[in-house]
Parts: C-alpha cells; sequence; structure tokens
C-alpha cells in the first residue's frame, strides 16, 4: 500500500500567492524520505552564475534523491526553500511551478543566510510513500 497524498485548504484560509495547499494530508505511508538540505553545485563542481540555474540544479538533486528511494516528484509532501535574498522570491516561484508541473506539496520560503555565500538557494524535502 503506498501512501495517499492529499492537497488541502480549510474553509476560511486566507488565500495564498503561488500554487501551494494550506495543508497536505498523506494517509497510510509505508515509507518516509527526508531530503537534506540540496545544494546548487553541479556533480563536477560547477556552480551556476545566476538564480534560475542555480535553482534548477538544485530541483535536479531533488529528483535524484527521490529516485534513489523510487520516489519521484509525486511523493513530495513538503517542501522548505532558503533563500538567501527575498529579489529571488519570483524566480523561485516561476522555476518551482515549472518543476513541479501542478504538484502541490506543502510549501514554505525563508530568505536567510546561507552556507556557502555562492549559494543563492537550497531546498529540503519531504517525501512519502
Amino acid at each position: 500500500m503506498s501512501a495517499r497524498i492529499r492537497p488541502l485548504t480549510g474553509d476560511g484560509s486566507p488565500p495564498v500567492e503561488g500554487s501551494y495547499p494550506q495543508a497536505v494530508e498523506v494517509a497510510g505511508p509505508t515509507r518516509w524520505l527526508y531530503l537534506s538540505g540540496q545544494i546548487p553545485v553541479a556533480p563536477d563542481g560547477a556552480l551556476a552564475g545566476d538564480f534560475i540555474g542555480q535553482c534548477d540544479q538544485v530541483w535536479t538533486h531533488i529528483e535524484t534523491q527521490l529516485a534513489a528511494a523510487g520516489m519521484t516528484l509525486d511523493n513530495l509532501v513538503k517542501v522548505t526553500t532558503f533563500l538567501s535574498d527575498r529579489s529571488y522570491a519570483l524566480e523561485n516561484r516561476e522555476v518551482r511551478l515549472r518543476r513541479l508541473a501542478g504538484r502541490q506539496p506543502a510549501l514554505t520560503v525563508i530568505v536567510t543566510g546561507i552556507f556557502d555565500e555562492a549559494w543563492l538557494v537550497e531546498i529540503e524535502a519531504v517525501a512519502a510513500a
């Protein structure tokens, strides 16, 4: 039996900016996967100089880790994105919407300092199957 993942937004909730639910219900999971913060460094050590390139690299890492567990983006339950600067918020949303293609995990975006000053984004996630 695999997990049933259902996005929820209760009546009386404030409107959201972007495509995400207020909550995600997971019923009947047999496995959980917790992804550590994925960084924008490519396997060869390369680092894109722009936000979109770095963000796409991070999402590629997320898909790689999910695949290693026999999962896909469909299994995502929660995504937490750390941005180095608020100015990347719209680009982050654009990349996330493109990469998730209609999937709706619970989301949090935090603007904060990131471990390496060259990194513009880091993303951690939780998946269930």
